[in-house]
């Protein structure tokens, strides 16, 4: 496809005569453009590497490629571009740039572009830095035109600095030794233009010769000579860190030692500053009158030269900046709060599961009744063989039974209940119980539970010494299902979930606000009506300052110390869901199309690989981890609101007591007290006889 293209092109400028444009006969007949065209190409193959060469030029000087300048240069491919003279190059027709966009495709790193109007030129200029058509850290060959050094295409030569300019002076008439010659210019970075675009000669071709055989194009981004750089930044943990002092802020972070590391290899010095009400614009979103506000706006604008604020590898951002190389990758989640189930009031039923004290209470119905079915048996047993002897003795069975120590302890079902579970709680039996049977079950009985009340204790110590259990969201799903309205900063980020394929990253969308304070969206988490949205990193360090500032209060204000202790009890716990919704790559910005930008990503690969990010992360963090370490560590001791079973136990003992207490008075005052049998002065007289009747 490529080669038909070039066949059609050569088509084109074989029936172009040379002389079909007189507007540069002088030039045309010496073919002295063509001649350094030849040198300066032949040059570029020797000394850099060329994979493809982009021709743009107008009819006018088309017939400088219709000579020897292909066979005496190095075989290299070529997309040719040819434009109309009246053709606007700020909104080019199709044909042209699908060209452009070719060219752009197969890599061509080196644009030579003649045309003869420096205003189309300019326009060209415009139009592929504004849509990235044109490779801007490309090499450039252009003709020098005073128009393209207006004022307001300074902020081209900022991005486009691999270009030599080549300026024609004619043979000075009357002057034998005279000869027509070309002056070759760059632009002067990394010195920056001030008022006045001012080119810098880099070398005189002259009688098919290089005059001073200089680099043509050494890289300028390797030593900027101390130039100073703008660099706005936003106070985002753990990429910038901003401490306050009284005076002055202390900066540090990542992205500032990444920055240090920066300015000491290509030797430029940092301008630190942040852009316009930067607590409120932040990154900075699109205006109504298609202006950036916030840290993009100033890179979008030209006022800054490296952007660092925790900028993350998107669409979004890499069509407004240049992005360097990703130095991490975080997890962006969100910060949610924790339940408030409190279930200090079920401490004493929390050592066991419910199968488990399902199991005890069978057990211990079980045990009761055989217990009570072996003492009928040795009560039957005592009736029966009184029964075989007098008759008249057969009476006195519960004298006889009475005066066996041990079976009126389980003669009834209730009391084998009561002592069975007496000796679940450890308590001993009022008497040794009679019956070898009963004997060998209560031993065997005993060692079951010392087992069990070894198990409940130390289940037990465990709780009590530990935190309590926390009820946390820790997916999407239960994200969704809280009913919590989610939030987070800026309208990309509502639409990135907006446009999710993810049925619940849709849901979320669809409920997701936007807030601008993190502080603001921590303390709507803590209501429990809130789940904000940023990387893990930030979310642990407005979650850990938002604790500790409770401890910040001032020990003389006993009063506001009292109102936010309450404040805080009252308040739930945050934290941070443990699935990541997306792990997102982290860049430092450069402004668009920046020459800095190749160099700066080897520097940034060689950081990453000897392990100074990581390094510098975890100093960045290590205050806020130390923080969060403490406060676990306060949780984790014994309060009385661990007790709080202990005392429901002990108040439902006393109910039911009372309750008891209160049918034992009806029953013997309504009762007892209106029995005609009723003797108050010989009660024993009085339940012998009752229990005969029985």
């Amino acid at each position: 496809m490529l080669l038909l293209k070039l066949l059609v092109v050569w088509t084109s400028i074989a029936a172009v005569r040379p002389d079909s444009f007189p507007i540069l006969k002088d030039i045309h007949e010496r073919r002295e453009l063509e001649y350094v065209l030849i040198d300066l190409l032949n040059v570029l193959t020797k000394n850099y590497e060329v994979t493809c060469m982009s021709i743009i030029c107008d009819e006018v000087y088309l017939n400088v490629f219709s000579g020897a300048l292909f066979r005496r240069t190095a075989a290299v491919p070529f997309v040719m571009t040819v434009v109309e003279d009246y053709e606007d190059l700020l909104s080019p027709n199709f044909v042209t740039l699908e060209s452009l966009r070719e060219a752009r495709k197969e890599g061509c790193n080196v644009y030579v572009i003649l045309l003869a109007n420096g205003l189309q030129a300019a326009r060209l200029l415009r139009f592929g830095d504004r849509h990235r058509i044109l490779d801007t850290r490309a090499k450039y060959i252009m003709l020098h035109d005073f128009r393209l050094f207006h004022s307001d295409l300074h902020y081209i030569w900022r991005r486009i600095v691999n270009i030599v300019f080549l300026k024609y002076h004619k043979k000075i008439i009357g002057v034998a030794k005279s000869k027509a010659w070309f002056e070759l210019s760059t632009v002067p970075f990394p010195n920056p233009i001030k008022g006045v675009f001012v080119p810098r000669r880099v070398d005189i071709w002259k009688n098919e010769n290089f005059h001073y055989n200089r680099p043509l194009f050494m890289d300028k981004t390797n030593n900027l000579n101390g130039e100073v750089l703008n660099v706005v930044y936003l106070d985002h943990v753990p990429s910038v860190v901003v401490v306050k002092n009284n005076v002055t802020n202390k900066i540090g972070g990542v992205e500032i030692e990444i920055l240090h590391t920066l300015s000491e290899k290509m030797n430029f010095k940092p301008r630190l500053y942040q852009s316009p009400n930067a607590e409120m614009h932040k990154w900075g979103q699109k205006q109504s009158n298609g202006s950036f506000s916030g840290l993009l706006g100033e890179m979008v604008n030209g006022g800054g030269d490296v952007a660092l604020g925790n900028l993350q590898y998107t669409p979004y951002h890499l069509e407004l900046t240049d992005l360097s190389l990703p130095y991490t990758s975080q997890c962006w989640t969100f910060l949610t709060p924790e339940a408030l189930t409190d279930n200090s009031w079920k401490t004493l039923i929390l050592p066991f599961k419910l199968y488990m004290w399902i199991a005890v209470l069978l057990v211990l119905l079980i045990t009761g009744t055989i217990f009570y079915g072996l003492a009928r048996y040795y009560m039957n047993l005592q009736e029966f063989k009184k029964g075989q002897g007098t008759s008249s003795k057969s009476k006195q069975v519960i004298e006889e039974y009475d005066a066996k120590p041990g079976l009126y302890l389980f003669g009834e079902i209730i009391n084998s209940i009561l002592y069975t579970y007496g000796m679940l709680l450890v308590v001993s039996l009022p008497r040794l119980p009679t019956g070898w049977s009963i004997r060998l079950l209560t031993g065997w009985y005993w060692l079951y539970c010392i087992l069990l009340v070894v198990s409940y204790r130390a289940s037990m110590t465990a709780i009590l010494a530990n935190p309590a259990p926390r009820v946390t969201i820790d997916t999407l799903q239960e994200l969704v299902d809280s009913k919590v309205t989610c939030g987070g900063w800026g309208t990309e980020t509502k639409k990135f979930f907006e446009d999710s394929l993810d049925e619940f990253g849709q849901k979320i969308g669809e409920k997701f606000e936007t807030i601008d304070d993190p502080t603001q969206a921590a303390n709507k988490v803590a209501q429990g009506v809130y789940a904000y949205y940023d990387n893990s990193d930030f979310l642990k360090y407005i979650s850990v300052r938002r604790k500790n500032a409770f401890l910040d209060v001032k020990p003389d204000n006993s009063t506001n110390a009292t109102e936010v202790t309450v404040k805080q009890d009252a308040e739930r716990n945050l934290h941070i869901m443990s699935d990541c919704v997306v792990n997102i790559p982290i860049s430092i910005g450069f402004h668009k199309n920046s020459p800095l930008k190749p160099l700066a990503d080897i520097y940034m690969r060689r950081v990453v690989e000897v392990g100074l990010v990581e390094k510098w992360l975890n100093d960045a963090m290590h205050p806020i981890r130390v923080l969060e370490t403490n406060e676990d560590e306060v949780k984790a001791l014994m309060n009385l609101k661990k007790l709080y079973g202990a005392f429901i136990a002990l108040g439902i003992g006393y109910f039911l007591s009372g309750v008891c207490l209160v049918g034992e008075l009806v029953h013997w005052h309504f009762i007892v007290k209106k029995d005609p049998n009723f003797d108050k002065y010989a009660l024993d007289l009085y339940y012998k006889n009752k229990n005969k009747k029985h």
